[in-house]
Parts: C-alpha cells; sequence; structure tokens
C-alpha cells in the first residue's frame, strides 16, 4: 500500500514538474516575441496581450504591470468557471512573464516589419502554446471567451474574433491603419503556432465506413493498420439501388491525417464502393490511437 502511494506520489509531482517546466519555457517563449520583436517596434498581438501593448502605446505604462493588470478580472473569471488550480498556474505564468519583460534582457533581433509580425508572432503563440500544455493561460480573453459562449449563442471562436476585431479596430483609429494590419498578421502567426503546439502535427480525423464487406474492412483497419475500431448497427435506409430495408455493420476509426491515405488506399483495394464519411476531431483518449507528438 505505501509502494503505491509513493507511485502515485512521485506520478503527481513528476506532472507538476513537466507542466511547470512547459509553463516557464511558455514566458521565456512569449518574452522573446515580444521584446525581441514586437515591443522595440511598437507591434501589437490579439487578445488581453494585445490590449496591454495597445495600452502600453498610447499611455507609456510599463509593459509587465499593464499585463498583470489586464489578465486579473480573467484570472478571477477562471477560478469561478473552471477551477482554482488554474486560477493558481495561470497567476503564475501571467506574474513570470512580467518577471520577464522586467529583467531578462532579451535582443532586438530585426527592424524589418514582415519579420517581426511573423517570427514576433511565431514566438508569441509558442509561448501561449506551451503555457496551455502546462495548464494555464497566457492570454485571459480566451477564459471570457468561454465564458460568454455558455452563456449565449455565439461560439469561443466568435467571442475571440469580436474581441480582436475591437483591439485591431482601436489600433487602426488610434494609431494607424497599419500597424493594425500588421497586428493582424501578428495574430494569424501566433493562433497558427498555438494550433500546431496544442493539437500537434499529425490532426485526428474520425472515419465511418459502410460496406457490404465490413468485416474484411474491420479486419484490415485492426490488423494491417493497427487501429481500434467500433461496430455501430445500423440500417440501411433509400439509396441508388432502391429501398433496403435489412441492418448493416457501421465501422468507425480513429487516424490520424497522415494516415488517412493509407487507410484509404486500402479500403479501395477491399471494397471500392464502400461508402466513407471523414471529418476531423478536436482531441481523443484512450482505444488504440497513435499519440501526437508533445504529448
Amino acid at each position: 500500500m505505501k509502494n503505491r502511494i509513493s507511485t502515485i506520489q512521485t506520478t503527481v509531482l513528476f506532472r507538476e514538474g513537466k507542466e511547470i517546466g512547459l509553463i516557464l519555457l511558455g514566458v521565456l517563449s512569449a518574452g522573446m516575441g515580444l521584446k525581441g520583436f514586437l515591443l522595440p517596434n511598437n507591434f501589437l498581438d490579439g487578445g488581453a496581450m494585445g490590449i496591454s501593448l495597445l495600452l502600453e502605446i498610447e499611455t507609456g505604462i510599463d509593459l509587465a504591470i499593464l499585463v498583470v493588470l489586464i489578465n486579473l478580472p480573467f484570472i478571477w473569471m477562471g477560478y469561478r468557471q473552471l477551477s482554482w488550480r488554474f486560477a493558481v498556474k495561470t497567476l503564475f505564468a501571467i506574474c513570470a512573464l512580467a518577471l520577464c519583460l522586467t529583467f531578462i534582457p532579451y535582443p532586438v533581433v530585426t527592424t524589418d516589419k514582415l519579420l517581426i509580425a511573423v517570427f514576433g508572432g511565431f514566438f508569441l503563440g509558442a509561448g501561449i502554446g506551451l503555457t496551455i500544455r502546462g495548464g494555464a493561460v497566457l492570454d485571459g480573453t480566451e477564459v471570457l471567451a468561454v465564458f460568454v459562449s455558455r452563456r449565449g449563442p455565439m461560439s469561443v471562436g466568435d467571442v475571440i474574433m469580436m474581441i480582436n476585431t475591437l483591439i485591431f479596430g482601436s489600433a487602426a483609429l488610434l494609431i494607424n491603419i497599419e500597424t493594425a494590419l500588421y497586428a493582424m498578421l501578428t495574430y494569424l502567426a501566433a493562433s497558427k503556432t498555438v494550433d500546431f503546439l496544442i493539437h500537434g502535427i499529425e490532426g485526428y480525423i474520425a472515419v465511418m465506413i459502410v460496406s457490404d464487406h465490413h468485416e474484411e474492412v474491420r479486419q484490415m483497419i485492426t490488423e494491417e493498420l493497427g487501429r481500434g475500431v467500433t461496430v455501430l448497427k445500423g440500417e440501411k435506409g433509400y439509396g441508388k439501388r432502391g429501398l433496403r430495408e435489412n441492418d448493416i455493420n457501421i465501422l468507425y476509426a480513429v487516424v490520424t491525417r497522415l494516415e488517412i491515405t493509407r487507410l484509404k488506399d486500402k479500403l479501395m483495394e477491399v471494397d471500392e464502393k464502400a461508402f466513407v464519411i471523414e471529418h476531423s476531431i478536436a482531441d481523443v483518449r484512450g482505444g488504440m490511437i497513435k499519440m501526437r507528438p508533445l504529448h
């Protein structure tokens, strides 16, 4: 019993250490994006960071202070909506970023506007993505987006887009249109980097297959591809061959984006007339699933 408790404690400590390490790496990366690219050239981003950068340009207040102040309401919201652990980690991450901006002397990498927008967004997005992998956020607007989406018809993506539209519009009015356009480019680079770090290079694809040779297809997926299959019981309706009132087996499998072509090629060898539906899914757990990189 003591050995089991010790093993559990070791696992928890390892997980917590890994998450703290990811948060610190994220903070260092975000600091590089800000002090090495965006700040020296008065560039903006979206979200809470974009609001902080805009206020820093307009008021001259130190960005380290603004980052903490702007995110405090979102941290409280995260505590109320998610958990105290999330709120504590987020507070730690944002305070660490403030200290990083204050004390770490990053070099100014370039003054080329296109490089600043792309690579500044890349490093900032990498920082946000790594922090999310560590169980926290550097941008509190995502917490606000979740809060609003739960109480209205808008999705999380709609809320984030609305917030960023207001930020970029304000930048166009208060500074100039060119700055707003470069801010959009920075935001796109950051968001794509966040998606890559969270979802990995191999997105998951769910596949539903209706075939008269369902048993052969099932064996091909499990034995040749090494992936799990769920067999759903269904009933055919009216199709090209008329009304067919008989039971069928519908195969449901999840593969990575890099495996989908191989699956379809193998399926053509078994049954070229099979009916196939495929769609992207955000994430999966358990089963015979190939894990993504960085998990």
